[in-house]
C-alpha cells in the first residue's frame, strides 16, 4: 500500500503529522467517540437513530510559557465533545459532510485552534463503516457565529453563613433548582477571623483562601453542590446541569479585569463574578448587601419561607 493510500485510512493524527508545516504545532485527539444520533437522507434512516463515530485531531498553537498544569491555559477536550454535541443539537442533518463543516467550523472559533481534522463515521449501514473526512484551518471560511442564546444563563445565589447552616438549604436548593437554570453559589469566609499578615498580596490570597474554605463546607451540606475553580469546569458544569460552588481564587487573580474590591467585601466581588456572566441580578440569602455593586442585588431574609 502506498504511503498517500495508508495515510487516507489512517487515524487523522497521522494524517496532520504527515501535513505538519515547518513549524510545528501541538496536537489533541478524541478518538472513537460514539454518539447515538438521527442523522441520514435516505428514508430508511428517518425516525431511528445510529451509532455515529467521531475522530478529531485538532491542532493548536504551542503554548508560550510553562503549562503549570493549568486547564485554562490549553484547549479542553470538553470543547471539542461540546462542538459535537452543539451541532447535533441545532438540527437533523441529512448528510456526514454538512456535520464535519459545522463541527470543524465551531472547534476553529476556539482561540487556540489552527485547523481541525474531522472524520465522521456510520456504524449501523453497513458491514462497515462509511464516512467521510476532512481538513479545515482558520481562515479558510468565513468564521461561523455562535449563537448567544448557546451559552448558559447561570442564576447567582449568595449564601451568608447562618444560610449555610440553616436547615433549610437543601429546600432553598429545591426551589432555586426549579428556575430551570444553572446554579452558581458564592459564598464568603468563615466567622472566625482568617490569618493577618501585613503583606497586602499575601493577604488577599489568605483571604480568598478563607472563602474557599467555606465554599467546601457549604459543599459539604448537599451533595448536589460541586466546588470549581475554573472557567473551563464551571462552562462544564453549567452545560450538564451541575451546581457549582465558587471557589474565587484562581479565577480572581488571573482576571484581566482584576476587581477592586477586596474578598473582605465578599458579597460584592460575588456581584463581580455575576456580572461577568452579564447577570440580571444576584439573590443575597442572609447577607447584609454592599452599598455598591456590578449587579443588582435581591436580598432574601433567613425567615422567609419561600424565595
Amino acid at each position: 500500500m502506498s504511503d498517500e493510500a495508508r495515510l487516507a485510512f489512517a487515524h487523522p493524527s497521522e494524517r496532520a503529522e504527515a501535513l505538519a508545516g515547518p513549524d510545528p504545532l501541538d496536537r489533541i485527539s478524541l478518538r472513537d467517540h460514539i454518539v447515538e444520533v438521527e442523522i441520514g437522507a435516505f428514508q430508511a434512516e428517518r425516525g431511528v437513530t445510529q451509532r455515529v463515530c467521531f475522530n478529531v485531531v485538532v491542532e493548536v498553537q504551542p503554548l508560550t510559557g510553562p503549562v503549570d498544569d493549568d486547564v485554562d491555559r490549553i484547549l479542553s477536550y470538553d470543547r471539542v465533545t461540546e462542538a459535537i454535541a452543539a451541532e447535533l443539537a441545532v438540527e437533523r442533518l441529512a448528510l456526514l459532510e454538512t456535520l464535519a463543516e459545522r463541527v470543524a467550523e465551531r472547534i476553529l472559533l476556539e482561540p487556540q485552534a489552527v485547523r481541525a481534522f474531522v472524520r465522521i463515521e456510520k456504524l449501523d449501514r453497513g458491514p462497515g463503516a462509511l464516512g467521510v473526512e476532512i481538513v479545515r484551518a482558520r481562515g479558510d471560511a468565513p468564521a461561523a457565529e455562535v449563537s448567544p442564546d448557546a451559552a448558559p444563563h447561570p442564576e447567582l445565589v449568595y449564601f451568608g453563613n447562618a444560610a449555610i447552616a440553616s436547615p433549610h438549604l437543601p429546600g432553598w436548593l429545591d426551589q432555586l433548582e426549579t428556575l430551570g437554570r444553572p446554579l452558581i453559589l458564592c459564598v464568603g469566609a468563615p466567622d472566625r477571623t482568617a490569618p493577618q499578615v501585613p503583606h497586602r498580596m499575601a493577604q488577599r490570597r489568605i483571604d480568598l483562601l478563607a472563602i474557599e474554605q467555606n465554599a467546601w463546607v457549604l459543599a459539604a451540606r448537599d451533595p448536589r453542590c460541586v466546588v470549581v475553580a475554573t472557567r473551563t469546569e464551571l462552562d462544564w458544569a453549567m452545560r450538564n446541569g451541575q451546581t457549582c460552588v465558587w471557589a474565587p481564587s484562581k479565577i480572581v487573580l488571573d482576571s484581566v479585569d482584576s476587581p477592586s474590591v477586596q474578598p473582605r467585601d465578599s458579597v460584592a466581588l460575588a456581584a463581580w463574578f455575576a456580572a461577568t456572566f452579564d447577570a440580571q441580578e444576584m439573590l443575597v440569602i442572609g447577607a447584609d448587601l454592599p452599598d455598591g455593586a456590578d449587579v443588582p442585588l435581591q436580598g432574601v431574609a433567613l425567615d422567609q419561607a419561600r424565595l
